[in-house]
């Protein structure tokens, strides 16, 4: 009987080390920029606790010179298992060979809004001519250095006809979140991915500018050529991507994808 117990428990000991050894638990590096790292705070910890693998979340913007900016950390040789980020940027990387090809998945669009100091008067912004009057009669204007900011930089004040009126006033703000600055009163009103501006407190969200003016930023993931985990990157992507989750994504102020 005593043989027989200590075979089983043998036994029982080889079945939990060979299942042991078949959970490898991930550690992922993830690059977010900022448009799509409120629905990530969200979502991340949700993977995680599903899979077991744990997240390793590193943030910097889809594109510019600074150093945060996931381009340039990759032209660094950061580690990084995924990138979530701006489609047309992860496209560049994607042709530069940072990105494996087939990789990419499409994962929430974004939509330009406006936000005030808290307690300070909401201008109307839904229509064309209330946005002009707006920026007109702002005292100074903040905008991101992501994509839409170079947007409103290069294209909506010339669509607006106002280039020459506002240029002295408005301001690209780099790294931090426009709302920010207008929390604290460095500007007046300013203008950044709905997703980037509903966070911040002491700022008070406005709406987003009219649908003809839009410039909408599809959000997308894939996952770098050197990356240590792939198969979990890939599952964490179509995770991000999947249709459950997409009450959650519209929650953060991004739009889900047309046919999600």
């Amino acid at each position: 009987m005593r043989n027989l117990f200590l075979k089983l428990c043998a036994a029982a000991l080889v079945a939990t080390s060979a299942a042991t050894a078949n959970v490898h638990a991930a550690d992922l590096h993830v690059m977010t920029s900022g448009g799509f790292t409120a629905a990530f705070k969200v979502l991340g910890p949700e993977f995680a606790a599903k899979t077991g693998d744990t997240l390793e979340t590193t943030l910097g913007p889809s594109m510019g010179k600074s150093p945060e900016a996931i381009p340039n950390r990759l032209e660094r040789d950061e580690p990084a298992d995924a990138v979530i980020m701006v489609g047309y940027a992860l496209d560049e990387l994607i042709r530069k060979g940072k990105v494996i090809p087939g990789s990419r998945v499409e994962l929430a669009d974004s939509r330009i809004g406006m936000v005030v100091r808290e307690g300070a008067a909401k201008p109307d912004i839904s229509t064309v001519e209330g946005l002009r009057q707006t920026l007109l009669h702002a005292k100074s204007i903040a905008y991101s250095d992501s994509a839409s900011g170079v947007y409103i930089q290069r294209e909506l004040f010339k669509k607006l006809g106002i280039e020459d009126q506002v240029r002295s006033k408005a301001k690209m703000i780099p790294r931090i979140p426009v709302a920010s600055v207008v929390a604290n009163g460095d500007f007046e009103i300013g203008f950044q991915q709905v997703s980037e501006l509903r966070p911040v407190k002491g700022a008070t969200f406005v709406g987003k500018i009219p649908e003809s003016l839009q410039s909408v930023t599809r959000f997308a993931a894939g996952i770098p050529v050197n990356a240590q985990h792939p198969k979990e990157a890939k599952a964490l992507l179509e995770y991000l991507a999947s249709p459950g989750v997409q009450t959650e994504v519209q929650l953060t102020g991004l739009d889900t994808v047309s046919g999600h």
